[in-house]
């Protein structure tokens, strides 16, 4: 019997797998799908030899994750590649902000007083990423390592998004970089803590880059797996778990799903506080996602959209925050803020020669039936003319399809749980430990508990250092 089994294996999962295998545990993992890696898969969605990342794709939080530094990915295989730049804001007129690896580079492209501001927000944040990485990456209530690194974070970060661009910025083009930033929250820009997002996001941009992996993110899983499995550890796919009578027994259990799917495996077992904390735990906006066959890259008008992987399409802060309200209040706006990835030409594996990849999504209602193909395929066409000349095929996926696709995305919710201030602080509820249950041996180690969502492993490594230090007494 092993010594502590999870349940899932995405990312978190097998963080928590590896780190419990570290420290001499006997782990096996449990996987309801075919194929490991939750956030983490690559498959051919529209023609054959396109490969397409069904959900994560560009992973500026792995280089930035204490534990993933400790896996050495190049040895398994896998290969980080960095883009030109990692982001384009476009805006009409052939214009675009860019966000490039060095904070400097970015500031010249900013204009001199906004630059400036540019610097002063960012270089010291850069030089703390080191700092600032076991400080974000985990529950925001703790003791700091480094407090004056985390002030120079926390004071901004409870602005909102909106507010912050406002009172830092001056001109259109800094202004809408951050809030593009911002709306990776997938909360409306004007509440508190938005801000948080964008300077997570542009710190790791100029400290770490923002890559993606060769050949696609499933790299990631395979890595992640073949670690667990030279370390003793084993991995059962195609093996849903609805209960815990399922399961063998084990000193440790830890649940790589919802605080709703953790409610339903355990049962009885859960303390009746845990279950009403987790029962009033609540999930977020969904996405409508389009990925694409291309016969070439993306016809930018702005130039400078063709050195960056991600581009932002929406405009100016005003349309994306216009955008962001309306998704938040429950509508589909009519001209959505669009996130978009190309590959071309920074990866060539992922389709046939001459050709290329790419997809984009839209924030909308969770849950929302409403088809947005033609919504996003318009941004994109807004900003380079001729766009859908070059589609050869096209797969979409609403919230439904996410959903079914990882079980942990609610009503297409990716980050498992909305990041609003309550639930960025008390993440997943007001526990002591928020990977604990409550339940001797059992624990919750998903993107539902802190640092929240991203390809990042840190909550799987806390929840499994939680179980060390509770079941074995060890704190690694």
């Amino acid at each position: 019997m092993p010594d502590a089994v999870v349940v899932g294996s995405g990312p978190n999962g097998l963080a928590a797998a590896i780190t419990l295998a570290r420290a001499g545990r006997s782990v096996h993992v449990y996987e309801a799908a075919s194929t490991i890696g939750g956030g983490t898969r690559t498959e051919e969605l529209t023609l054959p030899g396109f490969r397409h990342d069904v959900c994560s794709t560009i992973l500026p939080l792995t280089l930035g994750s204490p534990f993933f530094r400790s896996i050495d990915f190049a040895a398994h295989g896998v290969e980080l590649v960095q883009p030109d730049a990692p982001l384009a804001h476009v805006l009409d007129g052939g214009r675009a902000a860019i966000l490039e690896r060095s904070f400097e580079a970015t500031a010249d492209g900013l204009g001199d007083r906004d630059g400036n501001a540019w610097r002063r927000l960012f270089g010291p944040l850069a030089a703390d990423a080191d700092k600032l990485g076991r400080e974000l990456l985990g529950p925001v209530v703790h003791v700091p390592r480094h407090p004056i690194a985390l002030a120079r974070f926390g004071i901004p970060a409870l602005l909102s998004a909106s507010g912050l661009a406002r009172v830092a910025f001056r001109g259109e083009p800094a202004r809408s970089l951050f809030g593009g930033l911002g709306a990776h929250s997938m909360v409306d820009l004007h509440r508190p803590l938005s801000a948080s997002f964008g300077l997570v996001l542009g710190l790791y941009a100029h400290a770490v880059g923002w890559p993606m992996v060769r050949g696609g993110s499933a790299g990631i899983a395979a890595a992640l797996a073949a670690e667990l499995r030279s370390l003793g550890g084993t991995i059962e796919t195609d093996r849903p778990i609805t209960s815990l009578a399922e399961l063998p027994p084990a000193r440790a259990v830890l649940l790589d799903t919802t605080p709703r799917a953790a409610i339903a495996i355990a049962g009885a077992r859960l303390p009746s506080r845990t279950t009403r904390i987790y029962e009033r735990f609540r999930y977020g906006s969904g996405v409508f996602k389009v990925d694409w066959a291309l016969d070439g890259p993306i016809p930018w008008r702005a130039d400078g959209a063709r050195r960056a992987a991600t581009v932002h399409l929406g405009g100016t802060i005003a349309e994306v925050a216009t955008a962001e309200r309306v998704v938040a209040r429950g509508r589909n706006p009519d001209r959505p803020f669009v996130l978009c990835v190309q590959y071309a030409p920074w990866d060539t594996t992922r389709a046939p020669a001459g050709k290329t990849t790419a997809w984009a999504y839209c924030h909308v209602p969770s849950g929302s039936p409403l088809d947005r193909t033609s919504a996003i395929e318009d941004q994109v066409e807004r900003f380079a003319p001729g766009f859908r000349d070059r589609i050869l095929a096209r797969a979409t996926s609403g919230p439904a399809d996410v959903e079914a696709h990882n079980p942990n995305y609610i009503g297409g919710d990716i980050n498992a749980g909305i990041a609003d201030i309550r639930q960025l602080v008390l993440r997943p509820g007001p526990l002591l430990d928020p990977y604990w249950t409550g339940a001797r041996g059992l624990y919750l180690c998903s993107s539902s508990t802190p640092p929240g969502g991203g390809v990042h492993g840190m909550s799987g490594y806390h929840a499994a250092r939680s179980a060390l230090k509770r079941e074995w007494g060890r704190d690694p």
